[in-house]
C-alpha cells in the first residue's frame, strides 16, 4: 500500500479521492483543501474521517505522515510552488493538467524532480483513455493513408474557469491526443479568442490573460510532416461537442466520446471517373471496438506502479507535461498578438 496525499477537493478532486480509496495499492491518509466547506463536503460523500483520513487546510500538518505521494488538483496557479515543496520533501507527484502556466518553470519542475530521483506525473487522462489508445494503434498500422490534416471540437455551456481561458482550460486534451496520434509536436501555432464574459482575469494568472478571459478559442498547429490541426474551445456553447479527427487519403478516424461507439474508422477516398469527375468511392464506415476502461484509474494505476517501480511513465511525464504548456504559452502568445503565426523550433 502506498500513502498517498491529495491536495484539492474539488470537482476533478473528487474523481482522485475515489480512485485512491477504491485502488487496492493506493491508501489514503489525508484530503487537504483551504475550504473547509468542500472538506465537510468530501467527507460526507466518502465517509473519509471513519475511515481514517485526515483532513487539514494546510498540507503542511500532513506532513507527519508516512506518504509516499501527493496528488495536487488545485488551480493552476498554485501548482509551482506546491510541486516544488514536495519535490524537495521527496515526494512523487501527480499533478492535474496544466503543470503550470509558464513553459520555464514547468521544466524547472521536470528537472527538480530527475535531480531528486522522483516520479512528476500530469494527469493528461485522454492518453489512457481506452479509444485514444486504441486510435494509435489503428494510425500506426496506415488504414488512413497518408495523413492529411485534422480537425477537433470541444464545446459545452461551463464550467466555467476564474484561473484560466478556455484555451487553457480545453485545449490541452486535443492536443496530447493529436500529438500521440501523430507522434510528433507542433513547430508552429496561431490562436485566437473572444471574451465575453470575463474582462479580468485571476491576479495570479493576469501576465497571460491582461485582456481578460477568453471564452471561445481557435488554435491551428503545424506538426513537422506538414500536417495541420484546428481546435474548436468554448465553454459558452449550449451544443456539447468532444469530438476528434484525423483525415488521411484514404479514410477519417473520428474519435467521439459522446456517440455509442466512441471510435469509428470510415474509409473512403476521391477518384476520378471516365469523364474526369470526382467521384467517392469505397465509403465504408467501421466501429471499432474497444475494451471498456476508466481513463482516471489508469492514471492512478501507472502513478502507484511508478512509485512502487520507480519507472516513469512517458505518456504522462512531466517533460510531456513541460512540452503542452510551452504550446499552450505560445498559442496565448498569438492571442494577444491578433493572431500571429509563433515558431516553436
Amino acid at each position: 500500500m502506498t500513502g498517498i496525499i491529495i491536495i484539492g477537493a474539488g470537482r476533478w478532486g473528487n474523481h482522485l479521492i475515489r480512485n485512491i480509496l477504491e485502488h487496492p495499492k493506493g491508501d489514503l491518509l489525508a484530503v487537504v483543501d483551504r475550504d473547509r466547506q468542500r472538506l465537510e463536503a468530501v467527507n460526507q460523500r466518502f465517509n473519509l474521517k471513519a475511515a481514517g483520513v485526515r483532513l487539514s487546510e494546510d498540507w503542511h500538518d500532513t506532513q507527519d505522515l508516512p506518504a509516499q505521494g501527493i496528488i495536487v488538483a488545485t488551480p493552476a496557479t498554485d501548482h509551482e510552488s506546491t510541486i516544488r515543496e514536495a519535490l524537495e520533501r521527496g515526494y512523487h507527484v501527480l499533478a492535474e493538467k496544466p503543470l503550470t502556466l509558464e513553459s520555464d518553470t514547468a521544466i524547472a519542475l521536470w528537472e527538480l524532480a530527475q535531480k531528486q530521483q522522483r516520479l512528476l506525473n500530469i494527469d493528461h487522462t485522454y492518453l489512457f483513455n481506452p479509444d485514444v489508445e486504441r486510435g494509435a494503434e489503428v494510425l500506426r498500422q496506415g488504414r488512413l493513408g497518408e495523413l492529411r490534416y485534422g480537425y477537433a471540437a470541444r464545446t459545452h455551456l461551463s464550467p466555467v474557469r476564474y484561473d484560466v481561458d478556455a484555451l487553457w482550460d480545453l485545449a490541452i486534451h486535443d492536443i496530447a491526443i493529436f500529438n500521440h496520434w501523430l507522434g510528433e509536436f507542433p513547430v508552429q501555432v496561431q490562436g485566437t479568442g473572444k471574451i465575453w464574459l470575463q474582462f479580468q482575469g485571476d491576479g495570479a494568472s493576469r501576465h497571460l490573460f491582461p485582456d481578460g478571459l477568453a471564452d471561445l478559442a481557435w488554435a491551428r498547429l503545424v506538426y513537422p510532416s506538414g500536417v495541420e490541426t484546428t481546435i474548436h474551445l468554448c465553454w459558452a456553447n449550449p451544443d456539447k461537442q468532444r469530438r476528434l479527427a484525423v483525415v488521411g487519403s484514404a479514410g477519417t478516424l473520428v474519435f467521439d466520446e459522446l456517440a455509442a461507439t466512441p471510435l469509428t474508422l470510415i474509409q473512403g477516398q476521391l477518384t476520378q471517373d471516365e469523364t474526369g469527375i470526382w467521384q467517392p468511392s469505397a465509403v465504408t464506415p467501421e466501429a471499432i471496438e474497444v475494451a471498456p476502461g476508466e481513463p482516471l484509474r489508469r492514471v492512478c494505476d501507472r502513478f502507484l506502479e511508478g512509485i512502487e517501480t520507480g519507472q516513469s511513465c512517458d505518456r504522462s511525464s512531466g517533460w510531456v507535461g513541460a512540452q503542452l504548456v510551452r504550446v499552450l504559452e505560445s498559442l496565448s502568445q498569438s492571442c494577444r498578438e491578433g493572431g500571429r503565426l509563433i515558431n516553436l523550433s
